[in-house]
């Protein structure tokens, strides 16, 4: 039997190591036999909880030394480094080549022993950059929901690291017995699109006090309006190449990624609040055709326009009550 260890450290987010316990426990062979056997462990018999609460852990370190699957769940900020023995105790099973995998900011715990060091890795999108700074070395993919290396993987939020752990029980045991852990979870098997749809893409940020306030303000009044580079500097009184200067300098980025970032917010709240067909949020995101919007939505989000409705749609009390 595949034995998977989960290693809760303190602060461990419950949801994080909860979703891939219960995962692997349910899986069943064909024949009825339980596929994985699942152990907690932690350095400490007792674990403090992101939530208030506290864990009494039957297993410790050893644990990792004679699994096959090692998950290392997120943990809250506030548990500050990782402690050295636990860190040499995963050193110690990658080396021996055990397959390691971490769930949501488990990433960071992962590169602080090395192991991420020159390979692909994702996290929650909110601690990608964050990542990305610490560990240069760690090629982080902020918009994907999980990473497989072979031997080493990541994923996102705690929802991917179910993805990622139904991932592995397809590589383990194929597609039947992944897809029946997948309906006992009631998920599916594969989600489309990445952890990028997932990404509010909030309205790019106006300089407040700064001398293009007026002329972003304008921007995000009439975007459904064919706005050139030109329409852009002859509002704001400069020439192209000062405006393009300008604006790099005051929000980090060129006037026309800026107004494409706006239109695909736009475009996110009227498929998350309208029932409005996707050809009319096109036009009224100012994207020229409904082509070029699916294109550049995908770019941006990453999944179609109708699948994020799918997913992010409010439903309306009529709905709700019937």
């Amino acid at each position: 039997m595949h034995s998977v260890a989960i290693l809760a450290l303190d602060l461990v987010v419950p949801f994080d190591m909860a979703a891939p316990l219960q995962v692997f426990d349910w899986t069943r062979l064909p024949d009825g036999r339980g596929a994985y056997r699942v152990r907690l462990c932690a350095e400490s018999p007792e674990v403090r909880a992101d939530g208030g609460f506290s864990l009494r852990v039957e297993r410790g370190l050893e644990a990792l030394a004679d699994a096959d699957t090692v998950i290392v769940p997120g943990s809250s900020p506030a548990a500050g480094p990782t402690p050295e023995p636990v860190l040499d105790a995963l050193r110690r099973a990658a080396a021996a080549g055990t397959r390691i995998a971490s769930v949501c900011t488990g990433a960071f715990v992962l590169a602080e022993a090395g192991l991420l060091d020159g390979l692909r890795a994702t996290t929650h999108w909110v601690a990608a950059d964050e990542l990305a700074r610490r560990y240069p070395r760690v090629r982080v993919e902020p918009d994907v929901l999980y990473v497989d290396n072979g031997r080493i993987l990541t994923s996102a939020g705690a929802a991917a690291g179910l993805d990622m752990c139904l991932h592995m029980i397809r590589r383990d045991f194929g597609s039947a017995v992944a897809a029946d852990a997948a309906r006992m979870s009631v998920v599916p098997l594969e989600r489309e699109g990445g952890q990028a749809q997932f990404i509010v893409h909030d309205h790019p940020p106006v300089p407040r006090g700064s001398t293009l306030e007026p002329v972003l303000e304008w921007i995000e009044d009439n975007l459904g309006q064919d706005i050139t580079l030109g329409a852009m500097a002859s509002r704001s009184g400069m020439s192209e190449r000062t405006f393009s200067r300008r604006f790099r300098e005051q929000t980090g980025t060129t006037p026309l990624q800026w107004l494409l970032r706006a239109r695909v917010r736009r475009a996110q709240y009227l498929l998350e609040n309208s029932d409005h067909p996707i050809e009319r949020i096109a036009r009224q995101a100012g994207f020229g055709s409904p082509t070029a919007f699916r294109e550049r939505f995908r770019r941006v989000a990453g999944t179609t326009p109708q699948a994020y409705r799918t997913a992010f749609h409010g439903r309306s009390h009529t709905a709700e009550s019937g």
